[in-house]
């Protein structure tokens, strides 16, 4: 259902996790080849898993229960997949100069993880809605 708020959330999460990605670079190597996702297998699978989770997400708009889960699960993973984008970023060998050869893709989970709260919240805001309804009748 697209005219619910947290469906919008869900596909702008799809978009940076699934889709956006693969056009931006995570970091620049010092030999000046650029670092993509896709050239490390582990990351390769948590991207998917986190795109799986939000495309599940958006088609069980139903089960709000299940939605709010998936969620919170996709959050985990997200903060999972920052924390080891910092730490690869930080291990990267070089001077002061390696510094600003970051990309901006290493940053994207956390714009993910934002719209994962924002959704949750309006799942949560759906989900208290309902159930004052059904104790008027």
């Amino acid at each position: 259902m697209i005219q619910r708020i947290q469906t919008v959330y869900l596909i702008l999460t799809f978009l940076i996790t699934g889709v956006l990605l693969f056009f931006i670079p995570l970091w620049t190597l010092n030999n000046g080849k650029t670092f993509y996702f896709m050239q490390d297998q582990f990351y390769t699978i948590l991207l998917g898993l986190s795109t799986m989770l939000t495309i599940i997400s958006i088609i069980s708009y139903k089960k709000r229960q299940n939605q709010f889960v998936m969620g919170r699960l996709n959050i985990i993973l997200n903060l999972i997949l920052l924390g080891l984008f910092v730490y690869r970023s930080l291990n990267l060998s070089g001077e002061t100069v390696a510094v600003s050869e970051k990309g901006i893709g290493m940053f994207l989970p956390i714009v993910a993880i934002v719209l994962l709260v924002l959704a949750n919240k309006a799942i949560k805001k759906d989900e208290d809605l309902v159930k004052s309804v059904d104790r008027l009748r």
